[in-house]
């Protein structure tokens, strides 16, 4: 049985879905007026390793994720660059989608756009103030807080104290300091569209519930996001959306930890960021995927170049387990054979365990490395292709369902592979004849072009560092 962790709750709670065998998800997209960074594609990640093993479990996935493409900070952007914020934003959503490929990450089934959800935007602000939860003011129209009385329920935090702890406009034609905008009335220079209370735009928070509403319903299964959008984004999302349709929003509410640079969350605000174009530069795609996979979701993942390091070596040491046989192999014994075909039930069954227990991909990867061991371990018992050939695929289902490139090795690599091959049974000779010192050179020089052996009672197995 899946169990999913609830920031609502604060439980990790058996996954049930409103309709048997189907999931809503709703993760709330970038805002687009810069380069998206790093962290941007580590919360892309998350919820493509989510989605991927809800629908390996079999789920049919609805994934909406959205755009932000009107905003103070596409407006400010755009007037410095002198071009149509719109214009702008185009620009930043296409290089997104082109990054998200790059990365592996799935389409989402949906990407709405605010400046394309106007009506239904228009649409659930009136009705907000209809039911009394929101009221027009000067042009402006702005949510009542004090009319819900569950508000804070998401983030755990008390109306009456969020006053001290919160940086608030001061705007004295509030009802209430902690009120939001829904309407913001136009300023000059600034894109604006009609509405019953004067040319304006939408504020931020009731863009993702309309766009919600509009295509998954009064009320999802999933809503996701980085956990810097509980308060007041998402908190405010709940406070509009179930006000306005009476019913609880979301079911399970997901939020990923933030990506750290020298312990500091990385953002733009902040100035501490690596965008995706310079990561992709200097590294490969599937390293950061990597990262992801080998920390726990909701917590803080750090990034450093030795952790890089570290999640490039763990790719080639998959990649290892998918090399051809050795070349002359015979056959491997019917022990190691019969090691192999357990290890590959333990794995599939331990796999689907630890990614039940709330997505816990790292312990995911310990039973694939597990995987890769005997794998090597029976390749080094001069097992052919085809005895390799099930395991091999398994890895290769899993690490797919991952999300990880992991593909099995070219020609080209296979003839290096056979340089390698060679040197280790010259080695094995070299033992043999308790030639030491002989056998130890060959195997610190091949460790020094990066080539790392591992004896055991079953031979000697290989993988780059």
């Amino acid at each position: 049985m899946l169990k999913v962790y609830n920031t609502l709750t604060r439980k990790t709670e058996e996954f049930t879905t409103l309709k048997p065998g189907e999931v809503s998800m709703y993760v709330c997209g970038p805002t687009v007026y810069a380069k998206a960074h790093i962290g941007h594609a580590m919360s892309a990640l998350v919820f493509d390793i989510i989605r991927r093993y809800l629908e390996y479990r079999e789920y049919k996935v609805t994934h909406v994720m959205n755009f932000t493409d009107v905003d103070d900070k596409i407006i400010i952007k755009a007037n410095q660059q002198g071009i149509d914020p719109f214009v702008l934003g185009e620009m930043y959503i296409h290089e997104f989608e082109e990054h998200l490929r790059d990365f592996n990450i799935l389409s989402a089934t949906i990407n709405p756009r605010a400046t394309r959800e106007m009506d239904q935007i228009l649409t659930m602000i009136q009705g907000l103030i209809d039911k009394g939860y929101a009221y027009p003011v000067d042009g402006d129209v702005y949510f009542r807080v004090t009319k819900d009385p569950q508000y804070g329920k998401l983030s755990g935090r008390k109306l009456d104290d969020m006053q001290a702890g919160s940086r608030i406009d001061v705007d004295y034609r509030k009802e209430h300091p902690m009120d939001f905008a829904l309407w913001k009335s136009a300023k000059p220079g600034e894109p604006f569209w009609p509405s019953p209370w004067g040319d304006g735009r939408p504020g931020w928070h009731i863009e993702c519930s309309a766009m919600n509403l509009n295509h998954l319903g009064e009320q999802i299964d999933i809503h996701g996001g980085g956990n810097d959008l509980i308060f007041p984004h998402h908190e405010n999302e709940i406070a509009q959306s179930e006000c306005f349709t009476g019913k609880a929003f979301a079911t399970y509410w997901i939020h990923n930890g933030m990506l750290q640079l020298s312990g500091e969350k990385m953002s733009k605000s902040v100035g501490n960021l690596v965008t995706i174009e310079e990561f992709l530069n200097a590294h490969p795609a599937d390293a950061l995927r990597m990262m992801v996979l080998n920390s726990g979701y909701r917590s803080p993942l750090s990034y450093s170049e030795e952790i890089l390091t570290q999640a490039e070596k763990a790719i080639d040491r998959l990649r290892s387990a998918l090399k051809p046989a050795m070349g002359g192999s015979t056959g491997a014994s019917e022990v190691l054979l019969t090691t192999l075909n357990a290890q590959m039930d333990a794995t599939s069954a331990g796999y689907v365990e630890v990614m039940d227990n709330d997505f816990n991909s790292a312990g995911a990867l310990s039973h694939l490395f597990e995987l890769v061991r005997v794998i090597n371990q029976t390749r080094a018992g001069f097992a052919t292709d085809d005895q390799l050939a099930p395991a091999q695929a398994l890895l290769l289902k899993l690490t797919s369902a991952l999300g990880l490139s992991i593909e099995k090795e070219t020609v080209s690599n296979q003839a290096v592979d056979g340089f390698v091959d060679l040197l280790i049974e010259i080695r094995k000779d070299l033992r043999a004849n308790k030639m030491w010192a002989l056998s130890d050179k060959v195997r610190d020089q091949l460790a020094g072009l990066g080539v790392i052996l591992e004896d055991s009672k079953d031979g000697t197995s290989w993988h780059w560092e």
